[in-house]
């Protein structure tokens, strides 16, 4: 299958989101910071026994050990929430709203990012010659960044119970895009689950590595810096 996709011609691009695009760990450490500041205003005792790094840890234990839970990482910080309300004895009907505003205030901030500065120039002139669509195990939301008029759409684990690096994933934006899993690219970071993920269910696969890292193996993919050079190796390819 792989040898068919390489010489297959590409009609389509996925491109992941978080880290791919933007760098994800300052903006949820902002967003984090300001959902607990906006609980400290209406739940202080929660927000004064939870701490932003317990809070952190309990959602952390949470993907380790609810399976069902790891493709949904927004159900996960529920969860956690609502964990914190119980054991601080606040639990009541109206820690219901204040969890849901506290998570509204976290996704406001999370979908506020700074791009890579290549990144809507490339895409714009992308989006000309190829449909793109966003493939994410986040949440993060093009139509709040003003960034889903450059996508065909999104396929996001959380919307269908499964994740990357597991081929239905990816075959479900295939499907999307109306090809064959050879005529699609995949662009992304994460080795395990956007290189090796997209190989193993027939895509291309691309690895963005803006920070030079050795590749982890004897079988290295096409490597490049930024959009840039994708969009050079996908005009010259």
């Amino acid at each position: 299958m792989l040898a068919t996709a390489q010489k297959a011609a590409i009609r389509a691009i996925t491109i992941d989101l978080d880290d791919t695009l933007w760098p994800i760990g300052p903006t949820i450490i902002r967003a984090e910071r300001l959902a607990h500041e906006w609980l400290t205003q209406r739940a202080p005792d929660v927000a004064c026994a939870w701490p932003v790094e317990r809070l952190r840890a309990l959602r952390l234990h949470l993907i380790n050990t609810r399976a069902d839970l790891c493709h949904d990482l927004l159900a996960v910080r529920r969860l956690a929430l609502e964990a914190a309300f119980r054991e601080s004895a606040a639990s009541s009907d109206n820690s219901a709203p204040i969890i849901t505003a506290a998570l509204d205030v976290f996704m406001d901030a999370r979908n506020q990012v700074d791009l890579y500065p290549e990144v809507v120039a490339c895409l714009e002139r992308l989006s000309r010659h190829y449909p793109i669509l966003a493939l994410t195990n986040g949440n993060a939301n093009l139509a709040r960044m003003g960034l889903d008029h450059l996508f065909q759409g999104t396929v996001s684990a959380h919307a269908h119970g499964t994740s990357k690096p597991h081929p239905a994933l990816f075959h479900i934006a295939c499907r999307t895009l109306a090809c064959a899993p050879a005529e699609v690219v995949h662009l992304g970071d994460d080795v395990a689950l956007d290189v090796r993920g997209a190989r193993g269910a027939g895509l291309h696969a691309v690895w963005i590595n803006r920070d030079s890292l050795p590749w982890p193996g004897d079988d290295p993919p096409v490597t490049v810096p930024h959009l840039d050079a994708f969009e050079h190796w996908l005009q010259n390819r």
